[in-house]
């Protein structure tokens, strides 16, 4: 055996669940080498091949640039063994436990081999919905544990038949251990339900029909329920709202490709992230007039995704317009995946259900981007990327972190791996709060991390992550711009870095509401350098639901009349008293209440109806004016340099009184904030001589905001940094506090 060699491989990264095994069998074989491949639990997949060396070299070479499509390779470690005379190859048993290095793949488009299989006459997938296969289908939502193996998984409960078990045990099939191979015969099945009468037979064409009826369908899916409808017709979407109770807030679109066009107007890069495996919902131009104006009121964006599994092909095949495809939870609160509660608790919202008999193992809502600055952004980070671990160095010990109060993802580390839950919701509701401790539970678990000692949280001390994080270990509590500028310079890998945190909320280390800050981090030092001008927030939270409270408290503060805040009378006195008795008005330099304020002073948005909408709607009516360059008051206050929005609400007041358009002013107050924020920070910069300066916090996601700051800081020599892994709203808050936390010793 003189002129053979054999190797162990230790390979690192996803592949499991992603046909990796069969493809190595095929490589193996195909190079006429001997030994086997298995999955060694969470620690990735052990090979051992022997043969001669230039065959082994090749067969090297094709696991590094020949691998699955899902399959990502972050590691192979070669060891020498020596030959026993091997003569086959073969697909040996997974073992358990690990080391805690493999990777959990996430939930990905059903590919287009099994499409093709849904459509063929003569396959025996024709027209079955849950049709899967190594390089496609549901793997988060459906995995209990690893290594992932089919009894791990939910499709446990549903026993092969005799031409599955044919499939899934031919190494040569793409199909060969593939976890969720399913088919008419054995797999999970689908029931539709109306006024209390259940029926199997054909039950996507009775979706179809009801559709095209004008009805609400709910719709369960691979990581939760949607609440389906027709999204060109406006009685239609109009009921969905009343019933949902959600008056304004965007709905998001499910619709084929040859739809997608009629509605909206995707340039190339937004094409490419509608049609990648991953299929998140993208934010894309709206063009008026096919759809109906309830489904984004105020807007001049529309949230769109293209069909993700052969359930939605099959629907979308028989449906002649695009459909609201909304999560099926009211407002704050985690999607339903069970099929009694979505039979009980929407009975009111919809008027029939499309169910199937597969468990949901793991709730997870649809992942959202736009493009902001020309490049993708997250606004949600959830299916299709979770749990995929993002790559970091913060030092041996694990850490756990459990983000703010809105929006809330958590996020847990281990051995240069960030692992970020689906989107978890607001935990000021009990059911979120107890869908975070779930989540938490399976993440670690998946994972193979014990629950960390070390727990970073928000410093705000009545959120309920804060009270979790001291239930669960040492709390690390930590102010939020700090963490979202922590998270940042986490994601580009900088040990220092000036950061503008813009958003509507974020309790400050002096008791206040912070929200635009200037923030210079240092490996974990940091030093609050700019603001906003602090303004009152009459009525506290009141303010953020009703923005005209903010618009007369900076009417107010300039010296100017506060009817034009929109307010009643009444209420217009009210706050005049509020503010010069000082009762419950706490002091704000938020770039969200700021941006509220002029939305609601130029009549765009009054009323707050959810998260985000009053600077929504302004960004939607600035896209169609054109920005005047105000001059901007920069004043030194307790230390730091403050941007005087004061004084910028009374240059907008005069510009309104020449005349200057709505889009023209809602342009103008989005640039005037950037720039000035952004002169703030490079000044701190160069001062300090620090290279980088980065956007983060929600605001970021405003396309303008983000394109001015940018300009500002590359015209000054400076290096730009914007989010591209975690949203750099509050779902991406958990993975820099981590960052922040690991700093801390």
């Amino acid at each position: 055996m003189a002129d053979r060699v054999r190797q162990r491989i230790h390979v690192v990264g996803t592949v499991q669940g992603v046909g990796f095994r069969p493809f190595v069998y095929r490589t193996a074989v195909g190079q006429g080498l001997a030994g086997h491949v298995r999955n060694l639990g969470d620690a990735g997949v052990e090979i051992e091949v022997e043969g001669d060396p230039a065959s082994l070299a090749r067969f090297i070479t094709a696991l590094r640039h020949e691998a699955p499509p899902l399959a990502e390779i972050e590691d192979l470690e070669l060891t020498e063994l020596s030959p026993n005379g091997d003569r086959e190859f073969r697909i040996a048993p997974s073992l358990g436990g690990g080391g805690g290095r493999g990777t959990i793949p996430p939930d990905v488009a059903t590919c287009a081999a099994c499409l093709a299989d849904i459509a063929a006459p003569e396959s025996r997938y024709r027209g079955y919905w849950a049709t899967s296969c190594t390089d496609c289908g549901p793997r988060f939502t459906v995995i209990e544990g690893l290594p992932y193996d089919r009894p791990r998984t939910a499709f446990r409960e549903f026993p092969m038949c005799p031409d599955c078990q044919r499939e899934y045990t031919d190494p040569l099939n793409r199909r060969y251990h593939a976890q969720t191979i399913a088919c008419p015969r054995c797999g999970p099945r689908l029931r539709y339900v109306e006024a209390g009468h259940e029926a199997i037979e054909d039950p996507i064409a009775r979706v179809a029909v009801a559709l095209c009826a004008g009805k609400v369908v709910a719709i369960k899916g691979l990581g939760g329920t949607h609440l389906a409808c027709d999204a060109t017709r406006e009685e239609v979407v109009a009921e969905l709202r009343r019933r949902l109770g959600r008056p304004g807030q965007p709905f998001a679109l499910m619709a084929r490709e040859d739809q997608v066009e009629r509605f909206a107007r995707p340039n190339p890069e937004e094409w490419a992230l509608l049609r990648s495996p991953r299929r998140p919902i993208v934010v894309l131009p709206l063009k008026p007039g096919t759809l109906a104006p309830s489904v984004a009121p105020g807007l001049d964006t529309v949230g769109v995704m293209l069909p993700y599994t052969g359930l939605h092909h099959l629907l979308l095949e028989r449906s002649p317009f695009p459909l609201v495809m909304t999560s099926a939870n009211y407002p704050g609160r985690p999607m339903l995946i069970d099929d009694a509660r979505i039979l009980g608790e929407l009975s009111n919202v919809a008027d029939s259900f499309l169910l199937h008999n597969r468990r949901i193992v793991a709730r997870c809502d649809d992942s959202v981007l736009r493009l902001t600055g020309g490049a993708p952004t997250f606004l949600r980070r959830s299916r299709g990327w979770v749990p995929e671990p993002i790559a970091v160095d913060l030092g041996e010990d694990p850490l756990l972190a459990l983000g703010g109060d809105l929006n809330v993802t958590l996020a847990v580390y281990r051995q240069g791996k960030a692992y970020l839950s689906q989107h978890i919701g607001n935990t000021e509701h009990l059911d979120t709060l107890e869908f975070l401790r779930r989540a938490l539970d399976h993440l670690l678990h998946l994972a193979g991390i014990p629950l960390p000692t070390r727990i970073a949280c928000d410093l705000h001390p009545r959120f309920a992550t804060t009270r979790l994080a001291q239930e669960l270990g040492e709390a690390i509590p930590m102010q939020h711009h700090v963490a979202h500028v922590a998270g940042l310079a986490g994601e580009h890998g900088v040990e220092e870095l000036v950061g503008i945190a813009v958003d509507g909320y974020g309790y400050g280390t002096d008791g206040e509401a912070w929200g635009g800050e200037v923030i210079v981090w240092k490996g974990g030092e940091w030093e609050r350098v700019g603001s906003l001008a602090p303004v009152p927030m009459p009525g506290g939270d009141l303010a953020t639901l009703r923005p005209g409270r903010m618009a007369a408290s900076y009417l107010l503060a300039a010296g100017l009349d506060p009817a034009a805040s929109g307010l009643r009378p009444e209420e217009t006195e009210a706050v005049r008293i509020q503010i010069e008795r000082g009762v419950n008005c706490p002091r704000t330099t938020s770039a969200g209440r700021f941006l509220d304020a002029v939305a609601a002073w130029l009549g765009i948005c009054r009323e707050r109806t959810y998260e985000g909408e009053p600077a929504m709607r302004l960004e939607a009516a600035a896209a169609g004016g054109t920005a005047a360059e105000l001059p901007l008051l920069l004043r030194e206050r307790d230390g730091r340099r403050i941007l005087d929005t004061v004084d910028l609400f009374r240059a907008l007041d005069a510009l309104r009184a020449e005349g200057t358009s709505t889009g023209d002013l809602a342009a103008t107050a989005q640039d005037a904030l950037a720039r000035g924020l952004a002169r703030i920070a490079v000044e701190a910069a160069q001062e300090r001589g620090i290279a980088a300066v980065g956007l983060t916090g929600g605001v970021a996601v405003n396309d303008a905001i983000a394109t001015a700051t940018r300009s500002v800081v590359e015209k000054a020599g400076l290096r730009f940094l914007a989010h591209r892994l975690v949203p750099p709203g509050d779902g991406g808050l958990a993975f820099g506090q981590l960052v922040h936390a690991a700093c801390q010793g």
